[in-house]
């Protein structure tokens, strides 16, 4: 018998990721200070993800990526992140969005330099054969068939 879905939730109180980061070391630390909360997956959705994010001071999103056939939106709840991209940084506030289109190239990530917490909502596709780049990393992704990130070198060797 399949186990039964909510209709709502509280998005604060849904369970923390299992797993903090798929990234491999010497990364997966850098993530320190980052929780997500999936919530796409407690209504059994699966042709996009919603996360609720919280940002510890000093903390980071994610490495800065970009995806070739994923599209990516923040919605910003809480706190004033600061938005890196390949264009520069751009400070956000409450209220304000941000989309990256796949196949830009164009790497961006959010920081916490506040001494508060940030909070936002991060959708996201789920787009088959997806691939990530990281301009400034030597670490790259790709999306497999069983819907988890093999990460590699940029030469290709692996981690």
């Amino acid at each position: 018998m399949a186990k039964s879905k909510p209709v709502a939730v509280t998005a604060a109180q849904a369970p923390l990721r299992s797993r903090p980061t798929t990234y491999p070391e010497p990364f997966a630390s850098r993530m320190t200070g980052r929780e997500k909360r999936p919530l796409g997956e407690l209504f059994g959705l699966s042709n996009f993800g919603v996360n609720l994010t919280r940002l510890a001071p000093g903390a980071i999103s994610a490495l800065r990526h970009a995806h070739s056939r994923q599209d990516e939106f923040v919605y910003i709840l809480e706190g004033r992140p600061l938005l890196v991209t390949d264009a520069g940084e751009t400070p956000l506030a409450p209220g304000m969005c941000a989309g990256f289109r796949a196949g830009t190239g164009d790497g961006h990530h959010l920081q916490n330099r506040t001494d508060r917490d940030v909070v936002y909502l991060e959708i996201g596709d789920r787009s088959a054969g997806d691939t990530g780049s990281y301009p400034d990393d030597d670490i790259q992704a790709a999306l497999g068939p069983d819907g988890k990130w093999k990460f590699t070198r940029k030469d290709g060797t692996p981690y």
